[in-house]
């Protein structure tokens, strides 16, 4: 043989092992990446050979379901309560990935999961193709509804904002609403051009239509933070007769703190509890500044902020919704000090103070369950094909902020509020009711925000809910009391007396 051609043949050897040295790759380490690719029309036809599982809410309400196709996808995912649910839902599109709760329950809910083994081996004896799981939230139908009513349909006119209730003794979430929303069902057409386009206008929408305000948005909470610094005051020598400087103005490192109204503590002294009674800003400015940066900012932590790895779902998987850290901001100048101008004004929930609507409610609901707090949940149950339970939650603590002595505490002071003080509108008859309003000031020449978090308690004392309500830029003053509102029904509704 010549050379030429002994050169061609070692060429052409290299070049087949090279083609099979790739095949190889593909099929040892690459096949399960191209099968399970959400682009790969394959995958898809499979997908949707079986109906998907069914997203219920308490009580068998249907809130994701299948309808029969006469296409090549044979069934169409349908959301039947559209809006009102979207934001804990989220859609599983077609071509894209999942998103809310069709994503991190997607093993159980497509069949997937190792938990529905017996019904995929039953499957291939018996040529049927079973549907995948079901999942049944937590989600009490009728504060939902409530809630998404009260929130679209407030005396303010206001187009933004996110209320969350809670189950205090179990975390269990009762409802979750975020506005403005949106309907699902287009997002998920047989027809993806469609559904791209619907999305995309969503996108850009400049209200931002796909945030889910509840869990991930923050925003200054105004007085509300007044309970964690309450609590700090609590746990370090003061009681709720312990008298509060106050006053008309206060002055503190540049910063001028002043009271919502000149009605509001004119005197030079109130006790803890009427300051949260009247939310006296210059007395908590002064408790603040006196506990010092420190003890606010770890009480803080203690209650939940700055939490980066909060999850709402189910708590066995630990797979949900992402909660976004609530923060109280570095509070330091530059030097790394004490900034007491920003440590006065973060002790209203002002200046770099953010916080979430669920973190509202879990300081709620911690107040309410005696000082545990609760690791909140959306996913109640997980079913197989035939409706049998393969997973119920289990309630777990997630923290203790503060023992149950200064939980008794912050509940009178809390249920003072709502019988004497700012917090008159969230009052439920039969129910002892507790809260904290906080009216937030935002981008300079912009309506405040209102927010409202409380709690109620049932004729033997037993936690019922516990809520979180916030407003983005309320018109026409009082921010707050709209917020409080619409609290008290929500709770009202998840207590099972109705609702409007």
């Amino acid at each position: 043989m010549n050379a030429p051609l002994r050169r061609s043949g070692v060429v052409i050897l290299v070049l087949f092992g090279l083609i099979f040295a790739n095949l190889n790759w593909i099929q040892a380490y690459k096949a399960d990446d191209y099968r399970t690719d959400p682009r790969n029309q394959r995958v898809q036809v499979a997908e949707y050979e079986r109906p998907r599982g069914s997203i219920e809410a308490a009580g068998g309400v249907a809130l994701a379901q299948n309808t029969e196709t006469e296409g090549e996808l044979k069934y169409q995912r349908v959301y039947p309560k559209k809006e009102i649910y979207a934001p804990i839902l989220g859609y599983k599109p077609v071509d894209g990935a999942a998103v809310g709760i069709e994503a991190a329950e997607n093993d159980i809910l497509s069949g997937a999961s190792d938990k529905l083994f017996a019904d995929r081996l039953s499957d291939m004896f018996t040529g049927d193709s079973t549907s995948g799981g079901n999942i049944v939230l937590s989600i009490n139908p009728r504060a939902q509804e409530v809630a998404w009513k009260q929130m679209t349909d407030n005396e303010r006119g206001v187009t933004k904002g996110a209320a969350v209730a809670i189950d205090p003794a179990t975390g269990a979430v009762q409802a979750m609403v975020s506005m403005p929303s949106y309907n699902p069902n287009p997002l998920v057409s047989h027809d993806t051009a469609a559904a791209r386009q619907a999305y995309d206008k969503l996108e850009a929408d400049k209200d931002k239509p796909l945030l889910n305000r509840a869990v991930a948005n923050t925003l200054p909470p105004g007085s509300v933070f007044k309970v964690i610094v309450s609590a700090a005051a609590l746990e370090h020598n003061y009681n709720i007769g312990s008298e509060l400087q106050a006053g008309s103005v206060y002055q503190e490192g540049g910063a001028t703190i002043r009271n919502s109204e000149d009605e509001v503590c004119p005197g030079s002294t109130i006790t803890l509890k009427e300051a949260l009674t009247t939310s006296c800003n210059t007395a908590y400015s002064r408790l603040g500044v006196k506990l010092g940066r420190d003890v606010v900012i770890d009480t803080a932590k203690k209650w939940g902020f700055e939490d980066e790895g909060l999850i709402v779902g189910d708590l066995e998987s630990k797979k949900g919704l992402s909660v976004a850290a609530s923060r109280t901001g570095a509070i330091a100048n530059e030097d790394g000090s004490v900034d007491k101008a920003a440590l006065a004004q973060s002790s209203l929930g002002q200046r770099d103070v953010r916080m979430t609507p669920l973190q509202g409610a879990l300081i709620a609901a911690t107040v309410a369950n005696n000082g545990s707090q609760m690791q909140p949940y959306l996913v109640q149950q997980q079913l197989d094909s035939d409706r049998r339970t393969i997973y119920t939650a289990k309630p777990k603590e997630l923290r203790q902020p503060i023992d149950s002595s200064v939980a008794k505490d912050l509940q009178e002071m809390m249920q003072s509020v709502v019988e004497e003080g700012t917090g008159k509108n969230a009052r439920i008859s039969g129910l002892t009711v507790g809260g904290k309003t906080g009216t937030a000031q935002n981008v300079a020449g912009a309506d405040p925000h209102g927010w409202f978090v409380g709690y109620a308690l049932d004729e033997d004392g037993k936690p019922v809910s516990a809520v979180c309500v916030m407003l983005e830029n309320v018109p026409g003053g009082h921010a707050s009391a709209e917020a409080a509102r619409i609290a008290g029904l929500i709770m009202k509704a998840a207590a099972g007396q109705g609702g409007n």
